[in-house]
């Protein structure tokens, strides 16, 4: 069974590491976007995994991420 708020935190994850973008910068890009909140409550929502969609998209949209691929998950040990 799959753990979809685990796979939502290693999505976004893979893509804010991806593109070099760390939590400091993701706030402050986020920012621009109107989403107001501090690096430490950015940083909880995304170890908890437990996200809205919007908040995703805000996300994809403040690191420049256009496509995101999924299912593509590496089998678990």
């Amino acid at each position: 069974m799959v753990d979809w708020n685990l796979e939502a935190k290693r999505v976004l994850k893979a893509e804010l590491a991806r593109n070099g973008v760390s939590y400091k910068v993701l706030v402050t890009r986020l920012d621009t976007l109107g989403v107001k909140d501090s690096e430490g409550a950015i940083a909880n929502r995304i170890s908890r995994g437990k996200f809205s969609f919007a908040f995703f998209l805000q996300c994809m949209q403040a690191i420049g991420v256009a496509t995101v691929r999924v299912g593509e998950r590496k089998p678990e040990r």
